[in-house]
């Protein structure tokens, strides 16, 4: 590839993304009454949002619609195509039904606009022309007109179905702040994803319990220690006093600080060279705030304490690595 290929690729690349930009700046303008009363309709819909579009218009559809259902509105994409062969049964009364269409003349679209006025379903309008007939056929008609297409030959949609797509997300947006729709909200509708995983998971969730938990009394030898270490195989041990409370931890990290101070592993007590006060987290907390806490104080294990310092479990990085909070 020549430099002049490579600079001229990169010049149009730039002025796309310049057209598209001042395209979706320029949507501010259409933020109007029409703006709210859509949002009014979509907040107060009993039933599903259903959007609709032909083409382009179908695809920016099915990210609104995805969109919108994972920020609190119910809702879900319907072709225009299909709904004319039996889909439309979809749509009741109780939905509120939004139309993509650039020129607001697209056949699909228009031919089943009367029977979902008929169905007693709210009509939103998304087209680049508001003398349009869906926009004439609409409850309220939102536009997102452009000045130009990115594409030289204006023929492309691509400066118009950013300016949709950006309109759509302006719209969820602005319902997720109505309904109070918080990040917990978020997790529940993605349990499967990373970020549903660190908001959903807690400490009791992923850490370890009962047998599995390394804890030697505070009168053990430090080989009694390492041996429990290596049995549990989290790189650590809690030591706990006749009460059963942990008041000390011992680490891999401190065996490897403890080498060079000629210490016989055999005959020392733990007591002597665990780390006292040791950090520690409860099983009620989120597991993100475990992983940030273990990043803070730079270590990689925690026990987990009752409110009588009793431990009741233990991780360590590779238990949250495992359960994809990391």
């Amino acid at each position: 590839m020549t430099a002049t290929k490579s600079h001229a690729f990169t010049s149009l690349a730039a002025e796309v993304l310049d057209i598209e930009a001042r395209a979706v700046s320029e949507l501010k303008r259409f933020l109007d009454e029409n703006f709210d009363q859509a949002c009014e309709y979509l907040l107060t819909c009993k039933g599903r949002v259903i959007v609709i579009g032909m083409g382009k218009s179908g695809h920016i559809g099915g990210k609104i619609a995805a969109t919108l259902a994972s920020t609190g509105t119910p809702a879900f994409f319907v072709h225009p195509g299909e709904a004319s062969h039996g889909d439309l049964g979809m749509i009741t009364a109780d939905d509120v039904v939004l139309a993509l269409s650039n020129s607001g003349e697209t056949g699909e679209v228009l031919s089943i606009a009367p029977l979902i006025k008929r169905r007693g379903a709210r009509l939103i309008s998304m087209t680049g022309n508001p003398e349009s007939t869906l926009a004439s056929l609409a409850d309220v008609h939102i536009c997102i007109a452009v000045a130009q297409e990115a594409c030289p030959l204006g023929l492309a949609p691509t400066s118009s179905t950013t300016a949709t797509l950006a309109m759509g997300d302006a719209i969820a947006v602005a319902l997720l702040h109505a309904r109070g729709f918080t990040a917990d909200d978020f997790a529940m509708s993605h349990p499967g994803g990373s970020l549903g995983r660190r908001l959903l998971l807690h400490i009791h969730d992923v850490m370890q319990t009962d047998e599995r938990v390394p804890l030697v009394n505070d009168d053990a030898s430090l080989s009694q220690a390492l041996l429990e270490m290596s049995r549990k195989g989290l790189g650590m041990t809690g030591v706990v006093n006749q009460q059963q409370q942990l008041i000390g931890v011992f680490t891999d990290g401190d065996l490897r600080r403890i080498l060079d101070q000629r210490i016989d592993l055999h005959t020392a007590a733990i007591a002597t060279v665990m780390t006292r006060s040791p950090i520690t987290i409860t099983a009620d907390v989120l597991a993100a705030e475990g992983l940030k806490l273990m990043e803070d104080r730079k270590i990689n294990g925690l026990f987990v304490v009752d409110a009588e310092q009793r431990p009741v479990g233990a991780l360590n990085m590779h238990d949250l690595l495992k359960a994809g909070v990391v």
